[in-house]
């Protein structure tokens, strides 16, 4: 059973994309050089949204539990998109705010690496394609 149903719907032009996610709606979009209106973050940009706020929560749900003083988490996330020549790459940065000891903030690096959207694109996914009528 899925986990999630998300639907993406473009329409006859351009392409801004409306995304249904639960009772949520957000846009997708390419910049104006690619023929998009710009009026969206890309599609590669809110895989890096997606990393980087996965990892920020992941974090605060271990400093948490193990009662450490986790102010706040600013992850910066880089990517370059894959190409005939490599594969595509996410560079995570991360700044942790707080009165953390050298011990915790190694450990926080540690776990930064174990949260669920991490795990699946070092592994990566099969992705199935097949026609609705």
């Amino acid at each position: 059973m899925p986990e999630a149903v998300v639907t993406a719907h473009l329409g006859a032009s351009n392409f801004h994309v409306t995304v249904q996610a639960r009772q949520h709606r957000f846009f997708v979009d390419e910049p104006d050089a690619v023929g998009g209106g710009d009026r969206a973050a890309k599609p590669g940009e809110l895989l890096a949204g997606a990393l980087g706020s996965c990892t920020a929560i992941t974090l605060r749900m271990y400093a948490d539990r193990k009662g450490w003083p986790l102010a706040g988490v600013l992850v910066a996330v880089d990517y370059e998109a894959a190409s005939a020549a490599r594969r595509g790459q996410f560079m995570c940065r991360l700044r942790l705010d707080g009165n953390l000891d050298a011990a915790q903030r190694s450990r926080l690096l540690e776990i930064a690496a174990r949260c669920p959207v991490h795990r699946l694109l070092a592994a990566g996914a099969d992705v199935a394609t097949s026609l609705d009528d």
